[in-house]
This record gives C-alpha cells, sequence and structure tokens, in this order.
C-alpha cells in the first residue's frame, strides 16, 4: 500500500534538503554564493599576462584622453548610459558627449591599428 504525502509536507522536506549544511559547515546557500563564477576551469598563467597586458594597453590609450573624454566614454561603454543621460550628468549636450565618445573611439581604433593580427 503506498502511502501519499501532502503536498505541504513534501514542500517541507525538499525545503529541509535545499537547507542542508555543506561538509564545511556554512549554509548551501552560502556555498553557492562563495563559489559563484568559480568553476572547473582556471585561468592559467599565460591567459593572466595577456588579460594583465591587454589591460594595460586599454588604460594607456584612456590615459591619453582628456578627464572628460574618459568619463563620458566610461558612462557609455561600463555602465551602459544613452548620450542623453551622459550630457544630463556631466551638464552638456549630446553633440558634446559624442564628440568626446568618438575621440576615444578614434584613438583606440588608432592604437590598435598598429596590431593586426593580434
Amino acid at each position: 500500500m503506498a502511502v501519499s504525502v501532502p503536498p505541504e509536507q513534501r514542500y517541507s522536506r525538499t525545503r529541509i534538503s535545499k537547507q542542508r549544511r555543506h561538509w564545511d559547515g556554512r549554509e548551501f546557500d552560502e556555498y553557492i554564493v562563495a563559489t559563484e563564477g568559480v568553476g572547473i576551469y582556471g585561468e592559467t598563467p599565460e591567459e593572466y599576462l595577456c588579460r594583465m597586458e591587454t589591460l594595460g594597453e586599454l588604460m594607456a590609450v584612456l590615459d591619453t584622453c582628456t578627464e572628460a573624454q574618459r568619463r563620458r566614454f566610461l558612462l557609455y561603454a561600463l555602465d551602459g548610459l544613452t548620450l542623453a543621460e551622459i550630457g544630463t550628468v556631466c551638464g552638456c549636450s549630446k553633440v558634446s558627449v559624442y564628440e568626446s565618445i568618438d575621440a576615444v573611439r578614434k584613438k583606440f581604433l588608432k592604437f590598435f591599428a598598429n596590431y593586426p593580427n593580434e
């Protein structure tokens, strides 16, 4: 004879199993947060070096820009703001924002034109 388990008991059993402690004593959810983004794949020393060189090159290009150009470009590229939003934040027109971002873009294109096969 099969015993039927009411849905509310099934839920509580599932909930209890999900709230189990991990082997090192942390809550299961804490373990997930602590290891989020950490997979089996690990960055090799060569990949790390390549990433750091690329970052250095990008920062070198940004260092050639004015403070206004750099700020507007980063608001656009990293924060995803629109030209109008950047204009509001910086207190300038959309045209000024566009010209700043375009100047930075041209500096990047000029810099990376020297690296055609990379």
